[in-house]
């Protein structure tokens, strides 16, 4: 038994990232260890079947409602939900129904909020600094960015509002440039759309 936590954010902003990172954490926290569900167009009910079917081993068999209750109610486990969907009364049919269950959840900020009565703790990821965004861009590409990079990195940080997954994707593009340089046939003539123009690029 343990607080809940809901870490929102938009997408891109390293929600799913950060819920990996605890999941490693926490494997021997619960009797049940670690159970990753998806969120995505589930509904609470949805979302009690898949529980059950992940700790239990009853492959093929899908118990009735009052059935269904009994079982996920014994279970002791962090439950790590990415991409949550329901919120508000829905939200809290789910923990009510997992009384033993901490969960970790992840949602975009349009999904509605959990119950007041819930004791779900909420995490807002925002953006990351223009600096850190900088430096992530660096690491993913493994070298010191030239003037142009660095200028475009400060264009993308604005205009993503600092969300990670859109620098790592940056730094995929540059790196695939950088293979481009060294080999103008490495992609068979077809290279990267995007990224800082330099002279020679």
């Amino acid at each position: 038994r343990g607080r809940s936590v809901r870490v929102t954010g938009p997408s891109g902003s390293g929600r799913t990232v950060l819920l990996d990172a605890v999941a490693e954490e926490c494997t021997d926290l619960a009797p049940d260890g670690v159970v990753r569900l998806s969120g995505h167009g589930r509904t609470a009910s949805d979302l009690l079947y898949d529980l059950f079917d992940a700790v239990y081993d009853a492959a093929g068999h899908r118990p009735a409602r009052e059935d269904l209750l009994a079982h996920v109610r014994r279970i002791g486990a962090v439950i790590v939900l990415d991409d949550l969907g329901c919120g508000g009364a829905a939200l809290g049919e789910l923990l009510d129904a997992t009384p033993e269950c901490a969960f970790l959840f992840s949602a975009t900020p349009d999904v509605a909020a959990p119950p007041a009565d819930a004791h779900v703790e909420e995490v807002f990821l925002p953006g990351l600094s223009r600096g850190a965004c900088t430096e992530l861009l660096r690491h993913v590409v493994d070298r010191p960015l030239e003037e142009d990079e660095e200028a475009w990195a400060g264009d993308l940080w604005f205009e993503s509002e600092g969300l990670p997954l859109r620098f790592v994707q940056a730094g995929a593009l540059l790196r695939q440039r950088d293979a481009l340089r060294a080999d103008p046939d490495v992609f068979g003539g077809a290279g990267p759309e995007d990224g800082p123009h330099t002279e020679g690029a």
